[in-house]
């Protein structure tokens, strides 16, 4: 490392490129990562921001330890703010560089295209250059084809909201210029993990882009953290570019849930009142009970997923949100079962209950189940959304 330390030391006062590196748990490659970036891009002045969520295996810790000898290498540690989409906007808020690059602490980007990319940037054609899997010269490795068809599920998808042909939306691989990102950067959703996409989304005129071709890379250290969360954090990001201009997108997916929980909710009543002939009080109250059980996982796991709730609090949030709930389970039973007295066919009945619920549902939930995003990780948990390497 001792290379890498003395030569990144330069008191050239001209900055050229800030590196940008989202890390959660990366600590064995902080120290190759520098090494390959002095290797190829030598003779230009460029620092290394490493944007860290408060990675228990004390990644933040080791790039303290380089920076004490190597100034152009510093560390952003977040304490209860997570995404790899922040976490880019964030470190590019700190640069003072003209031109700034998004890359993976992972090592599954290759570096050596760098210098390729800094040369288009600097020509001033160009607002964005993106390293692509998906042109001649490029690809996936040895990734599965599930993990292929993944990638280009997302890139069709992405058409929903990008009027920018690009053929990797979902690359987290790329570099821009200053100008470009001032331009944009009030508009993006910071949602998730594929900033690029937020970026180009959020401008209000063409983009110039330019493409270079990479391979991505197989993981030699750590652990992948592509999950389901990775996808529904990318389905958020789109929802809130199409509708977020009119409707808070957590509202949006609050009543998406709260779908479900119709669905649910007339399935049990269905089935234990007309099958199983159980009164219509008894099958109303079994089936406000399971929705609600049933919109609880589901509001926590998405409406509510940058402020989930795991282990024990997951019981006591429950019990919170069936107290929160309790008010309009009450109004939901009253309003059905006068409307069934009076005549009212019993399906129509039960939504005009659930309608009269969900609007104490989503105010009292959203404070008294989950309240205000949380400030802190506990030690050695990993919080949701990290600012983390989770290549599509």
């Amino acid at each position: 490392m001792a290379t890498a330390a003395n030569t990144l030391t330069s008191g050239d006062p001209t900055l050229e490129l800030s590196i940008i590196v989202p890390t959660f748990n990366e600590r064995e490659n902080v120290l190759p990562l520098l090494e390959r970036l002095q290797a190829v891009l030598n003779g230009t002045v460029f620092e290394v921001v490493f944007v860290d969520d408060d990675s228990p295996d004390g990644t933040a810790e080791l790039v303290r330890q380089v920076a004490r000898t190597a100034p152009r290498v510093r560390v952003i540690q977040r304490i209860g703010r997570r995404g790899l989409a922040s976490a880019g906007l964030e470190g590019m808020l700190s640069s003072s560089a003209p031109y700034m690059t998004i890359m993976d602490a992972d090592l599954q980007h290759d570096e050596s295209v760098l210098p390729v990319m800094f040369e288009k940037i600097r020509s001033g054609e160009y607002d964005l250059v993106v390293g692509s899997r998906n042109i001649q010269g490029g690809g996936m490795g040895a990734f599965a084809r599930e993990r292929v068809a993944l990638s280009q599920l997302g890139r069709r998808i992405s058409q929903l909201i990008s009027r920018q042909e690009l053929s990797d939306p979902m690359s987290g691989y790329f570099m821009l210029t200053r100008d470009f990102f001032d331009e944009v950067m009030r508009r993006t959703t910071g949602v998730g993990f594929k900033i690029l996409l937020d970026l180009v989304a959020s401008s209000p005129r063409p983009v110039r882009v330019a493409e270079v071709p990479y391979i991505l890379r197989t993981r030699q250290h750590g652990e992948s953290k592509l999950d389901i969360n990775v996808g529904v954090e990318y389905l958020y990001l789109i929802s809130d570019k199409l509708v977020g201009a009119w409707l808070p997108i957590r509202f949006v997916v609050f009543c998406l849930v709260g779908l479900a929980g119709v669905a649910v909710h007339l399935g049990v009543l269905w089935l234990l009142y007309r099958r199983l002939g159980l009164s219509f009080s008894a099958a109303l109250i079994a089936a406000i009970i399971v929705a609600m059980f049933g919109n609880f996982a589901l509001n926590n796991m998405l409406t509510y997923r940058d402020r989930r709730r795991r282990g024990m609090r997951f019981i006591t949030g429950l019990l919170l949100f069936c107290a929160a709930c309790s008010v309009g389970s009450l109004s939901n039973y009253a309003v059905a079962k006068f409307l069934v007295a009076s005549g009212i066919w019993w399906p129509l009945a039960s939504l005009c209950g659930l309608a009269v619920a969900s609007v104490w549902n989503f105010g009292a939930t959203g404070i008294v189940t989950w309240g205000p995003p949380q400030r802190a990780a506990r030690p050695g948990s990993a919080p949701l959304n990290s600012g983390r390497s989770a290549s599509t």
